[in-house]
């Protein structure tokens, strides 16, 4: 699996399937939730909708991720990954690392070989951004590491950092 860095706008990298950092209700938000949403057009939303009405009551938890259409953006699939709030009082990465873990097995299952995925958590969430970009990049290393199990097929994953405090900090974990 190879990684790398592609700076910009996430609603518009030509992928196979791009990540969305979601919240549980999967009915839009703000942020990259909000850029996907508006640039991909209703066909998202009416799938998201239909998903709460029949497998997802409750919403997506935390740390899971799930499949629609891209609706308009140049991707063929939008996986929705829940990240948690970033808390000082509780450990909450290793669900932070089951959204990158999730999202890459809904990939390999759907049949997309390039994921791009944005800093999850690290915007209204609140996570560091030096660590978010480290748990993704170990996570996704790791997935790496035990293809075939994990992933299969996904043989590209781009972090699609915003700004330049994101593009720093993911630049220098995956030169780690």
């Amino acid at each position: 699996m190879h990684l790398r860095i592609a700076p910009g706008d996430l609603t518009e990298t030509v992928v196979d399937a791009v990540v969305n950092a979601a919240n549980s209700s999967l009915l839009g938000g703000g942020g990259v939730d909000g850029a996907i949403h508006r640039r991909g057009g209703p066909d998202i939303l009416d799938e998201c909708r239909h998903l709460r009405e029949t497998t997802l009551p409750e919403g997506l938890p935390a740390g899971e991720a799930v499949a629609t259409t891209a609706g308009q953006l140049p991707a063929r699939w939008v996986i929705h990954a829940v990240g948690p709030v970033h808390s000082t009082r509780e450990d909450r990465s290793p669900t932070l690392a089951s959204c990158y873990r999730e999202a890459l097995r809904v990939a390999g299952e759907i049949g997309a070989r390039s994921v791009a995925f944005p800093a999850i958590s690290a915007g209204v969430y609140g996570w560091p951004m030096d660590d978010a970009a480290r748990i993704a990049v170990e996570t996704v290393r790791d997935v790496a590491s035990r293809q075939p199990t994990e992933a299969s097929g996904v043989e590209e994953v781009v972090f699609v950092p915003f700004g330049a405090d994101a593009e720093s900090a993911f630049r220098e974990h995956l030169s780690d």
